[in-house]
């Protein structure tokens, strides 16, 4: 599935946020180049005092919060959640450090729209700590990986990784701060995959246009 092009011939992108908004800014910074094939339209965070929100307001993006402690459950807080992206068009949903888990439901409602970045090599590493595994498990490289988002965490068909070198005296400090760096140019990179039509996702597949 491809998205569909705005009359300005630029993807629609909503962006779901739960915190300092990093990924957030290097995708506002990418969507500011006029021949960038997407760009930002609402930006919705499930924590109101998340700091990307102000990074959105700063750059005249629309933003919303839909706190997930206000609901009963899951099922209602994705209900509200589905609502406010439909009152805004989205042709692709980037979760960019939203710290939520999507039901089968809600993703199979937007597959082939939502992608995510996640900060490791997929498959290896998947859920929380990821540096902290990767320093455990005696890796030599470690990086980043976006993907098609599927219903199982951490799962999708990979759209682009960029690796990065795991150096003798690394913590989990230092190789965070390397693979975010790296986040901060593969995301936008595999946005403008997907937005242009060059990366689709088909029958559980990446699909790649030359």
């Amino acid at each position: 599935m491809s998205p569909s092009l705005h009359r300005d011939g630029r993807a629609d992108v909503t962006v779901l946020i739960s915190g300092r908004g990093s990924n957030l800014s290097a995708l506002i910074d990418a969507t500011r180049d006029p021949a960038y094939p997407a760009h930002i339209t609402h930006v919705i965070s499930n924590r109101p005092e998340a700091g990307g929100l102000e990074i959105a307001r700063a750059a005249g993006i629309a933003t919303s919060v839909v706190d997930h402690k206000q609901f009963s459950g899951r099922a209602a807080f994705e209900a509200a959640l589905e609502g406010t992206i439909a009152r805004r068009r989205a042709d692709v949903i980037c979760l960019a450090g939203f710290m939520r888990l999507l039901s089968a439901a809600f993703v199979n409602h937007f597959r082939g729209r939502i992608i995510n970045i996640h900060p490791s090599l997929l498959p290896a590493f998947k859920g929380l700590k990821t540096h902290a595994q990767a320093l455990a498990a005696g890796a030599t490289e470690h990086g980043c990986t976006v993907h098609f988002v599927e219903p199982d965490m951490d799962a999708g068909p990979i759209i682009a990784q960029a690796r990065v070198p795991v150096l003798p005296g690394d913590d989990e400090v230092t190789l965070e701060q390397r693979v975010l760096e790296a986040e901060h140019a593969l995301y936008p990179r595999a946005l403008k995959l997907v937005a242009e039509g060059a990366a689709r996702y088909e029958n559980g597949r990446t699909i790649f246009s030359v």
